[in-house]
């Protein structure tokens, strides 16, 4: 009977451990790192494109810009189809010629200037994609790689569980435990490989959103070795708020408003147009040069609202500015606390408080095969160490996640003094 016992244990173990096994996180073939997805991400990425394509907008806006307005070419015919001496074409006056429409005031600088400032505003718009690009791709990696870890100690746990149950059998047969123990522990067994499959399926799910991020299929294990690094060095080496992505766009913002100021202004300018032609008589079929010129006369509309307007925007530009630095400055002080509060919730978790779970869970289970524990006890202190691992890995995750999104909040405005 004894053996008989014996062998259904072997089995039952058995069957418990290649259930564990059998849900394995990638394996084979080198670590996909971090700087790996983010060169990937940066070829395939939709806002990438979109950025680049809004740079090569302003640019041909530019091109535009410095365009000078088109000559006209004219001609008429006049006293034709008349009467008496008008009649049909004896007395007819052809003229023919070119009309040069000549800007003042400073016009086609004034345009260039918006559209330079435009393609400044581009080009930070582009370093801006990016670096959200980076961010995105940071954060579904340290999801993927947090989903990795607790994979790892969800099968630790089950395998724990696991080695729980064929101890509270061997107390169970030996006469020493009641069979509600070998049940209480079956079911702590039930409950670990069933947290092992639904840490397998967010795995899988995490994975799958870093490889859609990046474009491509990702092959082997997650660098677990970064995700395990802490920074510890001080959160931050006194970043410039004036030299941030976020500023230079503030700057960038205020500064074309200055120039459709500058375009009001020239716009107030009337234009003029010089023509020069030549006309032909046909009585006498004699030629005459003909030259004029043309200047609007602004009575309706003087230029002085659009002035106004741009005035006012640019105002609205400048006070959202300076809300912005605001807003800024403090984003940045809350980002250097949060990353700073993580690292040591960090370093706690998975130092400290780690060990101590993990050596009272070692002990916890000597005394219970000993006898000299009860279950509960025993049950407890894997609880305890189950919960330990699932704050360490989830206190990581928190610091990258903080880490990540402070380095996007400070990271630093393209030079655009080269261009």
């Amino acid at each position: 009977m004894l053996r008989i016992l014996a062998a259904l244990l072997a089995v039952s173990s058995c069957a418990s451990i290649a259930q564990i096994r059998s849900i394995d996180p990638p394996s084979g073939g080198p670590f996909f790192t971090l700087d790996q997805a983010l060169a990937l991400a940066g070829v395939s990425s939709p806002s990438v494109d979109a950025a680049l394509a809004g740079i090569r907008t302003a640019d041909a806006a530019r091109a535009v810009a410095g365009l000078r307005p088109n000559p006209s070419v004219v001609a008429q015919t006049e006293n034709v189809m008349g009467s008496g001496l008008y009649r049909g074409a004896r007395s007819a006056e052809t003229t023919a010629g070119i009309e040069l429409p000549i800007e003042l005031g400073g016009k086609r600088s004034a345009r260039i200037a918006v559209a330079d400032a435009h393609g400044r505003r581009a080009a930070i718009a582009a370093a801006a994609a990016m670096a959200d690009l980076r961010l995105a791709v940071i954060l579904a990696y340290v999801q993927a790689a947090a989903a990795e870890r607790r994979v790892a100690s969800a099968r630790e746990q089950a395998g724990l569980a696991v080695e729980g149950l064929r101890a509270a059998r061997v107390r169970v047969q030996a006469g020493r435990a009641s069979p509600m123990e070998e049940q209480r522990a079956d079911l702590v067994r039930i409950n670990a490989v069933a947290a092992l499959e639904r840490a397998t399926r967010t795995m899988e799910v995490a994975r799958g959103n870093l490889a859609r991020r990046i474009g491509q299929p990702i092959n082997g294990k997650l660098d677990l070795a970064w995700f395990d690094r802490i920074d510890r060095s001080d959160p931050m080496s006194g970043v410039d708020p004036g030299g941030i992505i976020a500023m230079a766009a503030v700057r960038a913002d205020v500064a074309t408003a200055d120039a459709q100021v500058r375009l009001a202004r020239a716009q107030r300018v009337p234009d003029i147009t010089l023509s020069a032609s030549a006309r032909r008589f046909a009585a006498t079929n004699d030629t005459a040069a003909v030259f004029g010129v043309s200047i609007p006369f602004p009575i309706f509309n003087n230029g002085n609202a659009a002035v106004a307007q741009a005035r006012a925007e640019r105002d609205q530009s400048d006070a959202q500015g300076r809300l912005i630095a605001s807003e800024t400055a403090q984003a940045i002080a809350t980002a250097e606390a949060e990353v700073a509060n993580a690292a040591t919730a960090a370093r706690t978790a998975g130092g400290p408080a780690l060990a101590a779970a993990g050596e009272a869970a070692r002990i916890a289970r000597i005394g219970y095969r000993e006898g000299k524990f009860g279950q509960l006890d025993l049950l407890d202190a894997e609880r305890t160490l189950s919960e330990t691992r699932v704050a360490a890995i989830d206190a990581l995750a928190a610091y990258h996640d903080a880490l990540a999104r402070r380095d996007r909040l400070t990271t630093a405005a393209p030079d655009l003094t080269k261009d």
